[in-house]
């Protein structure tokens, strides 16, 4: 069965914006994983603006199934990674200013640069995945640059899904045979949420594992947090 990993980013965002430590982002972690869910993502960013470095290394010490760290390997970034040794590593082509990741790598025009960053993680055990657009050919420049899974952008598909779920799932089905076929992982990630989860991992099974935040953590405010991480493991079998 595919992997759920929940982003808390969001539970960061609302404790931010009013200090001190409620909600508890640890805590949060903490009952999520007891709820079922198989991973935890962050997406810390250099102004700190929802999870932080030190939530990070926090965060290390107190997970229990996975850990995957999302973001652009800035030399910060790096640091942090090669510091904390998670799970998985998620490269992410993101400005330092974009409120959410809003496009995949170009693996052809960033492969040196990648096959670096990639053999500095991988050297102390790391597991690399890759954030690329639903396209073959980026897929095999993951493979290229030494990935171990690519991670499919999914903002175009939750944005046609209402309007043809055929056509929106088709170019992901395409990217994901590519992985399959070249030897590498796969998992998904952005905008998935209750509604379209489910026909896409319906159509593309092998999918190792779906990241999601901003969606499960504004419905858990209408069902409740372990509520919600029940209905998308439900999406996921």
């Amino acid at each position: 069965m595919t992997k759920l990993s929940v982003n808390i980013n969001k539970v960061a965002v609302i404790r931010n914006s009013r200090g001190g430590n409620l909600p508890d982002v640890l805590l949060a972690a903490q009952r999520i994983e007891s709820f079922g869910a198989e991973g935890i993502t962050v997406h810390p960013r250099p102004d700190g603006r929802h999870i932080r470095y030190d939530d990070v290394r926090n965060l290390k010490e107190l997970v229990k199934t996975e850990l995957n760290i999302e973001g652009n390997p800035i030399d910060s970034f790096t640091d942090l990674v090669l510091e904390v040794v998670p799970a998985q590593v998620t490269l992410v082509p993101d400005a330092a200013d974009a409120i959410t990741s809003n496009a995949g790598w170009d693996t052809v025009k960033h492969r040196d640069f990648l096959r670096e960053k990639i053999a500095q993680f991988k050297q102390k055990g790391i597991r690399v995945s890759v954030f690329v657009d639903p396209v073959p050919e980026m897929v095999r420049g993951a493979k290229e640059c030494g990935a171990d899974r690519v991670e499919l952008y999914t903002e175009a598909y939750a944005r046609d899904y209402h309007s043809s779920r055929e056509e929106a799932i088709r170019p992901y089905v395409a990217a994901a045979e590519e992985a399959r076929k070249v030897g590498l992982g796969l998992n998904a990630g952005h905008d998935l949420n209750l509604d379209n989860l489910a026909y896409f991992v319906e159509r593309i099974p092998w999918t190792d594992e779906v990241s999601i935040g901003h969606a499960l953590i504004s419905d858990a405010l209408y069902y409740g947090l372990e509520k919600t991480v029940s209905l998308y493991l439900d999406c996921l079998k």
